[in-house]
């Protein structure tokens, strides 16, 4: 009996002692060892790739935003505009609408929306393209394609100030194709694409 007592006590104390240094390497030193790698390999994107002009930061190239008349929830015309959000942009609140390609609240959502992107941009309801008017699955998506981007180049050159030619040389600038040429596909960030677009307006 005493013998059971002392087996077993030395079978907790074992498995005590394992589970308090497997918590410090998995739990403290790990991280903290891969945090370290990560800062000193790759430190923009360890640190949320936060995008910075004149030592301000005005937001990351990771996460999308809105850019709307300040004040308002209506789309500013000086801007590129990007796919639209179910949670606002709230990278706490991620994920799309759940609702099914023929959802008849999504259909009539859609259809509002091509209009309303048409009627924005100057263009043919038939030149509004998915992203356009359909939320990625995140609801925080920093790119649109580069359809999207060039049914908005007149609309953002006129409001500026600028040639259309002057913008598009932006849009085409900007537009990164599929990863490792065959991954994704083409995309322009919207808040990289519009600090270049503020640059160039400035210049004017």
């Amino acid at each position: 009996m005493n013998n059971s007592v002392v087996n077993s006590g030395r079978m907790v104390w074992a498995a005590l002692r394992m589970l308090l240094v497997l918590t410090v390497v998995t739990g403290i030193l790990y991280p903290l060892a891969i945090t370290g790698i990560g800062k000193a390999l790759f430190n923009d994107k360890a640190n949320g790739s936060i995008v910075k002009v004149d030592g301000k930061e005005v937001g990351s190239s990771l996460i999308g935003q809105s850019w709307n008349i300040k004040g308002t929830d209506k789309p500013d015309p000086k801007w590129f505009q990007g796919r639209p959000s179910n949670s606002g942009y709230d990278p706490l609140s991620t994920g799309s609408s759940q609702l099914g390609a023929d959802d008849p609240t999504l259909v009539k959502a859609v259809k509002a929306a091509k209009k309303q992107v048409a009627d924005f941009n100057g263009v043919p309801e038939s030149a509004v393209p998915k992203d356009a008017v359909t939320g990625s699955a995140s609801a925080i998506d920093p790119d649109i394609s580069p359809d999207y981007a060039d049914i908005q180049v007149k609309r953002v050159a006129q409001a500026n100030g600028l040639t259309a030619a002057q913008v598009q040389k932006l849009v085409n600038d900007h537009t990164d194709g599929r990863t490792a040429g065959f991954m994704g596909e083409p995309h322009v960030n919207v808040l990289e694409l519009n600090i270049a677009l503020r640059a160039l307006a400035d210049k004017s």
